[in-house]
């Protein structure tokens, strides 16, 4: 081959590529929510499926280009916050605020948990009127919920400039795990929001021996072994009922009866988990390449189905999840069952 031809290729290439990132670009979109301290707040949304970046940084306040330092004090009128970009296509601003929600007390004034100060009060900085909207609703559907006695205090507020915090405070949760475990629990953070939501503790794997004795064979072999159900003869091929739909081995969260449509295959498909984070996608085939992608609960590590990208919009994904990697749970039992905090989505 040519040398100048092969190098005028290798050209062509990294400009396909380029365009190709300068156009995935353009279609995200941004985020900025404050919810105490912004260690905590960048941990929460990491590891999302859809989320491209998360920074910690301040904003809300008037003095131009703050530290922490200075925003510790309290006196500059920034909140502690995180920036964060993601794609539409693979995740809706709903499923950000669903997130933001399940990490903060949205009741206290005068902070978050043992961080006490106006930098650490919760808000929501809506970048466009969509964006406000959605932020407006979300925050009356808790409100209406019955869940808390004391008044919702997170503020809707519009998205401003944006200062990222100094590099030592990017992936804290990462670079200082220990001290940041630490906090987490010695700030009462783990404990409050244990009680507030239901946090994932409440969800464990049973040991294998209890898992046999409660688990049917199918199931079994589908969640442990990651095994295939039949297409078309399984429980919740037909389901129509609203409800919500959990992980048979843990009981955690997974999916919505509201994001659930017939796709013909056989197997309860889905266009969204009901929490991104309750799911972890994993690429099957020789490392990671050429295979499907397989979905599994992240608590209890289940098998549950596989992931397609032929599915219907907006996402247009398809969760083809196995019936007897689920358990559904009809709305009207929902609270009865310990999901009260889950009935908004319906």
């Amino acid at each position: 081959m040519n040398k100048q031809f092969f190098y005028m290729m290798i050209g062509v290439c990294i400009a396909m590529i380029h365009n190709q990132e300068m156009m995935s670009a353009d279609r995200y979109k941004k985020a900025t929510f404050a919810g105490g301290c912004f260690w905590c707040m960048e941990a929460a949304f990491q590891d999302i499926p859809g989320i491209i970046d998360v920074i910690s940084g301040y904003t809300g306040g008037s003095v131009k280009h703050p530290t922490y330092e200075k925003v510790s004090t309290g006196k500059t009128g920034h909140y502690e916050a995180v920036l964060i970009t993601y794609d539409p296509d693979k995740l809706h601003y709903t499923d950000l605020l669903d997130i933001f929600w399940k990490h903060i007390d949205p009741t206290d004034a005068e902070g978050q948990f043992a961080d006490k100060g106006s930098q650490y009060k919760t808000a929501v900085f809506y970048h466009n009127e969509l964006q406000k909207k959605e932020a407006e609703k979300s925050k009356q559907s808790i409100e209406q919920s019955g869940q808390f006695k004391k008044p919702i205090v997170t503020k809707i507020l519009p998205a401003v400039e944006f200062y990222k915090a100094e590099e030592d405070h990017q992936d804290y949760y990462k670079k200082k795990a220990s001290h940041y475990k630490r906090y987490k629990i010695g700030s009462g953070r783990e404990k409050r929001l244990r009680q507030i939501w239901g946090r994932k503790n409440d969800f464990k794997k049973p040991s294998n021996k209890k898992l046999r004795e409660k688990l049917t064979p199918l199931q079994y072999r589908v969640t442990q072994e990651n095994a295939t159900e039949p297409p078309f003869d399984n429980k919740y091929v037909d389901n129509k009922e609203e409800g919500l739909y959990v992980d048979v081995v843990s009981g955690e969260p997974l999916f919505s009866s509201k994001d659930k449509f017939d796709s013909g295959s056989g197997w309860p498909s889905f266009t969204k988990p009901i929490i991104p984070s309750a799911v972890i996608e994993k690429k099957e085939g020789i490392f990671g390449l050429y295979g499907r992608t397989e979905v599994r609960s992240k608590i209890a590590d289940s098998h549950l189905g596989h992931l397609f990208s032929d599915g219907p919009k907006p996402t247009g994904l398809r969760y083809c999840i196995n019936s007897a990697a689920l358990r559904f749970i009809p709305k009207e039992q929902m609270a009865q069952k310990g999901y009260a905090q889950y009935l908004d989505y319906f």
